[in-house]
């Protein structure tokens, strides 16, 4: 494919809202080369207000409502189509949109990449017979809904496990690789990983966004778990607010004090993102008695800040292809407890544990508060432990002094030590290799650790900048 000078590529996609496949390709977009290469979305809409079965994209577009990315792709240099949304009754009607729609722009693309793989078999075979030269599956989704919707798309879904529609298959993780293309596919090594990336400087621990949104909320001196997810069934929101109030009983009904730590702090629930089920998990929490402690903050442009707010992350999907969130909570330094219906590459770093959905909510209420508690032996000496819990709780609350003992006019004893031989006795061993590791890292100390944790994430594949510099060569010869 070289030679052909800018290439333009076509991204399928349900919607171009704040969906985890519609930030990830916008964050790729952003650092792609746009010298060189260009990206054109081709969405859906409901065909309802054209009064046609079957309208052109112009037409579609005149009545399409805007989405949350389309400034953003005006900006880039993109441009966007539209065909009718495909609802199981409209199978002739969306074929002729199709066909329609690439007849109307021939040879505009070097590349149809696939994202919204429930209706992919139906529209790449029409792109590839239309002339384009690379058609691509890309499954972002390793589960599907209940009922008959769900059962509907496993089996638009069924012809792209023969091999035989792409060119390419493409997976964010080896569980929505085996979802939605197959295992032999997968066995056969047909199907290329490639993870969910994210721009990981930027949602690197800043105290300075912390302070200014939690005062924005009205949590300064709060404890605040957090949750970034749109509210839709695979999300569960209905058992992370049956966690939180949980938690909220362990420390309101804490009469043995083993969280002593935490008495007199205010907690907070923080969930960004919005959805058809948001109206329902609002009544939920009235019904649990949590409403006053809950913050159902929508959707936001910023939402790497509000990652700055919180202290701890709950990700209790039913099923994900590679959650996004999890990996911006990671590099944002907080503490993540996911379910472990997800797929385990985006388990990165020692921030996360999983745990199976199947367990009662108040079992993950109990492992977040141990964790906030810091109970577990990520430390290795009770003093270190007590240190780095204080360093925590100064982080969620605020300064306040050390010991009941100090006052102003404690005298500095390092300088009183100085020239006695006491100054020697105390300057502490070499640290050993293992006490250089706890100092790069630490879980009390989301500012100390952050380089540590970007270094991992980096590692593991989530850095968009270096996946746009291979995103770019993919689509500027057309193979790996």
């Amino acid at each position: 494919m070289e030679g052909f000078g800018q290439i333009r590529v076509l991204h399928v996609l349900g919607v171009l809202g704040l969906g985890g496949a519609e930030c990830r390709i916008i964050d790729l977009y952003r650092n792609m080369d746009r010298d060189k290469i260009q990206f054109d979305f081709l969405v859906h809409y409901s065909p309802e207000k054209t009064g046609k079965k079957s309208p052109t994209s112009d037409e579609l577009m005149a009545v399409r409502e805007p989405d949350y990315f389309d400034n953003s792709v005006y900006k880039l240099g993109g441009r966007i189509f539209c065909l009718p949304r495909f609802n199981g009754k409209n199978i002739v009607e969306y074929k002729a949109a199709i066909k329609r729609f690439f007849a109307e722009h021939p040879n505009e693309w070097k590349v149809v990449q696939g994202h919204m793989t429930s209706t992919a078999a139906i529209y790449l075979p029409i792109a590839k017979k239309a002339g384009i030269p690379v058609v691509v599956a890309h499954a972002r989704s390793a589960g599907v809904d209940n009922g008959i919707k769900g059962m509907a798309t496993k089996l638009l879904r069924a012809p792209l496990q023969k091999g035989s529609i792409t060119d390419y298959n493409f997976a964010c993780s080896r569980e929505a690789g085996y979802a939605v293309f197959g295992k032999d596919l997968m066995d056969e090594g047909r199907v290329r990983i490639i993870p969910n990336a994210v721009n990981l400087k930027h949602f690197a621990y800043d105290p300075e966004k912390r302070e200014r949104i939690r005062e924005e909320l009205g949590v300064s001196n709060a404890l605040v778990i957090g949750h970034v997810g749109s509210f839709r069934y695979a999300k569960n929101h209905e058992f992370l607010l049956e966690v939180f109030a949980q938690v909220c009983r362990f420390l309101d009904n804490d009469d043995l004090n083993q969280y002593s730590m935490l008495h007199g702090m205010r907690i907070k629930l923080l969930m960004l993102g919005s959805g058809t089920l948001m109206e329902d998990m609002k009544k939920l929490a009235v019904k649990l008695h949590i409403a006053d402690r809950c913050i159902f903050a929508g959707n936001k442009s910023n939402a790497s800040d509000y990652y700055q707010a919180m202290d701890y992350f709950c990700f209790p999907s039913r099923y994900e292809g590679l959650p996004g969130s999890v990996v911006e909570a990671q590099a944002a330094g907080l503490q993540c407890l996911v379910s472990d219906a997800i797929t385990p590459e985006v388990n990165v770093t020692e921030l996360v544990s999983m745990m199976s959905i199947k367990s009662e909510p108040r079992d993950w209420a109990r492992k977040i508060i141990d964790d906030l508690m810091l109970r577990e032996d990520y430390h290795y000496d009770p003093l270190e432990e007590e240190i780095r819990l204080n360093q925590t709780l100064t982080q969620i609350a605020g300064e306040r002094r050390e010991s009941i003992f100090e006052t102003d006019d404690t005298p500095d004893f390092d300088l009183l030590d100085a020239g006695t031989g006491f100054d020697t006795i105390n300057v502490p061993d070499k640290p050993s290799k293992r006490h250089r590791r706890a100092i790069e890292f630490s879980i009390g100390d989301r500012q100390q650790s952050s380089e540590y944790i970007l270094g991992k994430l980096k590692a593991a594949g989530f850095d968009v900048k270096n996946q746009a510099k291979m995103m770019s060569a993919f689509y500027q010869r057309g193979y790996f």
